[in-house]
């Protein structure tokens, strides 16, 4: 039983799940700031908001080693122990594909023609509002796992349905957009440029979805 009385001292991965979650919130925030200096041509302020995206996402791999690195063996907890390994990796793989993003506006300055900014600046708003709600998710599952309440679950469950909502909406025009490139653009290079862009951009919210997926999982009866 040494195992079980030491679980009821153990401090629970998921108020670092917590933490990680607010830090890719975080990283949304200033992903969004970036773009649009990009597009205005401010490269000097778009480069430091860069830089602090990869500063966050630095301090976000912390957060996911110190879960990984610290859960002893035989260790009781309210969910899988794989399944949390795969709910904070697609939680973090948010944050990559924001930094891949950025890597890969960085190439070509003036890329995104101006009739193109708006709808690029919809889609991005688009991919942010399920990244969002990363952070509610994990603390009203915080809730839940502690209280195991119906209306709790329930609560996390909109949430889940709420994400996957914002990704297809996301998806739809990401789909516009590349039907917009192809039809108005005609420099095969900058067609590829940016419709390899626009699946960086989508990719953010398939990664929101996939961990809310993950997160349904783990509340699953």
């Amino acid at each position: 039983m040494r195992w079980l009385l030491s679980s009821l001292f153990f401090k629970s991965p998921f108020e670092n799940l917590q933490k990680h979650a607010d830090k890719v919130k975080e990283c949304a925030v200033l992903f969004k700031k970036a773009a649009e200096l990009h597009m205005q041509e401010n490269y000097k302020e778009f480069e430091a908001i860069t830089d602090d995206v990869a500063k966050l996402e630095s301090e976000a791999d912390g957060i996911k080693r110190n879960i990984r690195n610290h859960l002893p063996r035989g260790i009781l907890m309210p969910v899988d122990k794989f399944q949390l390994f795969q709910y904070i990796r697609e939680q973090d793989k948010v944050m990559d594909e924001i930094e891949e993003t950025l890597f890969w506006l960085s190439f070509k300055k003036g890329s995104i023609t101006e009739d193109l900014k708006e709808n690029f600046l919809h889609l991005i708003d688009l991919v942010i509002k399920p990244v969002n709600l990363l952070s509610p998710l994990v603390n009203e599952a915080r809730i839940y796992f502690k209280t195991h309440f119906d209306d709790d679950r329930n609560k996390v469950k909109a949430i889940c349905r709420d994400i996957r909502q914002g990704e297809r909406e996301a998806d739809f025009v990401e789909k516009e957009i590349k039907q917009k490139i192809f039809k108005g653009i005609s420099d095969a290079f900058l067609v590829f440029y940016l419709i390899r862009l626009t699946e960086y951009i989508g990719s953010i919210a398939d990664h929101a979805e996939n961990a809310s997926d993950m997160m349904r999982a783990m509340i699953a009866r």
